[in-house]
């Protein structure tokens, strides 16, 4: 539905759209604007969508946190007045995620109303809720009108970016799930509702930038002896790149860490029967690198004497045409000549000093620079996509810095944060999957103690999280025992059994890390003909509660199998619930199923009839 609007005295169009879908509690609206005159005007401020309700009786609920804690739940009454989150970083950011939501006091995590609203855009925005003086509530979300003018010049028009609006009786966790389904079928590329995301081996946490020919194909063997699926070569494959303050920019394969080639090492991993991936980070580039030295003025800056490097690097310029060709051309021969089926695309700092000497050559507002490069972003994605319509890119922002709408519509999953463990990630996977599906996770089992916890926590623990997502490891192979690659290798069995249901969008959350006992979380998975339910305990406690058990409120009647050990009715499991695992002290040492910190218990429940 399209509402038109027109202002007469300037000669100016609002078109107002509304998108409604068939089986969904989902709207999408955003809207255009058309100059009609002879005039040039200035946008100022452009919002996607706006709801207003007519009362205050709501929570405002928004993910928040920081790099290695991203999408947290934060939770706040509203009152007259505004409360906003939103960034001004150039890109969705660690800090705010482009998801608001409103729930009604009286909700809880499975009943009661919530609204929420969805960006599907990957740059600088603002979500907001306003209280006026009769309890009136408004929400809003869109582009950030702070560092945003835009130009509309006769006979022009101006797209803001979709909002999926969402509405649930059913609680947050009933909005989650409209948005997974609706994300699922129609955000994600459709191809892969079918088609599960494979185990990844990535080579990181096992060598960091010590790498050659020779020691990942070691590695990518036992990869596959182990299960795993596509073998990813993360940064330091290009150029000079010996540690993370060079090169970047520069695109082209190391002869001297490839002396045969990446065409051949391409040829020598996909006859292992594995997928190859490899690491870019397009929109980055050292200050010592070959293009800063040709293209000086290719870089996002007034000058290159009075700005800040972080990460030992710049951001380019992808509001200018001429660099997102050059990347392209640089990015299409490394594809071609490896075979590449997978790319991490990886995003490592912000945007600081903003500025575009191609906007300004050009007579361009800066004004438009924020926007101007997140299109020269999605650019780049739209072509090669197009150009290699199989390929899988992972989403990676240092981590989950740019976790949001935008990107999933190029890249089927992102990685969820730097932060790889678990009893972190409990925390952010939670989080994320309020507002994303859990298929578009990218969760990966790394190596104890964790590189940025230093935390110890157990293989079978790391797994269980990893678990509810798409399923990864990265760690060094060769420093695992006998008895942990036998384990891995059961637990990639394991998954490959039921990672079918990880896109069923029929997720539920139990027991909350951020509402609850701080201690539990739970979470399931329902399928047609099995649920599969994460069961974890962060702290053990001497002589707890001897009997404690988990309700599943959405189970179906019927029988069930438990574990392939016992049976329940539906009824059982939805008002009784499963008996959660004995944890060990000094008196249960034949009945204790779990012991020490960081347990993790997972039930499979095979539906009998």
């Amino acid at each position: 539905m399209i509402i038109e609007m027109i202002d007469y005295n300037y000669d100016v169009v609002v078109k107002q759209y509304y998108t409604i879908f068939e089986n969904s509690h989902i709207i999408v609206r955003n809207q255009e604007i058309l100059n009609k005159s002879e005039k040039t005007y200035t946008i100022d401020k452009a919002i996607s969508a706006v709801l207003d309700l007519n009362n205050a009786d709501y929570k405002f609920v928004h993910l928040s946190g920081a790099w290695l804690k991203e999408r947290h739940v934060k939770k706040q009454n509203i009152e007259h007045g505004k409360v906003s989150v939103g960034t001004l970083k150039g890109a969705s950011s660690h800090q705010q995620n482009p998801f608001i939501a409103l729930e009604h006091v009286n909700a809880t995590i499975n009943s009661g109303e919530c609204y929420g609203m969805n960006l599907v855009y990957s740059g600088n925005f603002i979500g907001q809720v306003e209280v006026d003086e009769w309890d009136y509530t408004r929400m809003m979300l869109g582009i950030n009108p702070e560092y945003f003018n835009w130009e509309l010049k006769p006979e022009s028009h101006f797209l803001t970016p979709e909002v999926l609006v969402a509405y649930s009786n059913e609680g947050l966790d009933g909005l989650s799930r409209e948005y997974a389904s609706f994300i699922e079928n129609h955000i994600i590329d459709s191809k892969w509702l079918s088609k599960p995301r494979p185990i990844v081996y990535n080579s990181w946490e096992a060598m960091y930038f010590d790498m050659n020919q020779e020691k990942l194909y070691d590695l990518a063997v036992k990869a596959k002896d182990i299960g795993m699926e596509c073998f990813v070569i993360d940064d330091g494959w290009f150029s000079n790149r010996r540690n993370d303050q060079s090169s970047l920019g520069d695109w082209t394969v190391s002869q001297e860490l490839f002396p045969d080639g990446i065409k051949a090492f391409g040829k020598k991993i996909h006859g292992l029967g594995m997928m190859l991936g490899m690491w870019f980070e397009p929109e980055m580039v050292s200050p010592g690198s070959q293009l800063v030295k040709d293209h000086p003025d290719w870089v996002a800056a007034r000058s290159l004497s009075r700005i800040s490097i972080a990460r030992n690097q710049y951001c380019l310029d992808f509001s200018n045409p001429e660099v997102v060709d050059y990347i392209y051309n640089q990015m299409v021969a490394v594809i071609d000549e490896a075979n590449l089926d997978y790319i991490k695309w990886d995003y490592n700092r912000n945007i600081t000093e903003a500025f575009s000497p191609y906007l300004e050559k050009n007579n361009y507002n800066q004004g438009e620079f924020f926007h101007r490069n997140i299109l020269g972003l999605y650019d780049l994605y739209e072509r090669l996509t197009s150009r290699y319509p199989n390929l899988l890119i992972e989403g990676c922002a240092g981590g989950g810095g740019r976790f949001d709408l935008g990107i999933l519509y190029y890249s089927p999953y992102i990685w969820v944060s730097d932060d790889s463990d678990a009893i972190e990630r409990l925390k952010i996977q939670y989080g994320t999957s309020l507002a994303y599906p859990i298929s578009s996770l990218s969760n990966h089992v790394s190596i104890t103690p964790n590189h940025q916890t230093l935390r110890n926590t157990p293989l079978q623990t790391r797994y269980l999280v990893a678990l509810f997502g798409c399923l990864g490891y990265e760690l060094d192979i060769n420093e695992l025992n006998q008895e942990e690659i036998e384990a891995v290798k059961k637990q990639i069995q394991e998954y490959k059994e039921i990672r079918y249901l990880i896109s069923q969008n029929q997720f539920y959350r139990l027991i909350s890390p951020f509402e609850e006992d701080m201690n539990k979380i739970a979470w399931a998975i329902e399928g047609e003909e099995e649920v599969v339910v994460g069961f974890y305990r962060i702290l053990t406690k001497p002589n707890d509660t001897p009997y404690e058990y988990l309700k599943l409120p959405f189970i179906k009647n019927g029988t069930y199998l438990i574990n392939d050990e016992y049976i329940l009715s539906g009824e059982i499991l939805r008002n009784i619930g499963l008996k959660l695992p004995y944890q060990f002290n000094c008196a249960n040492h034949e009945m204790a199923q779990l012991s020490g910190d960081y347990q993790a218990y997972l039930f499979r429940i095979k539906k009998v009839k």
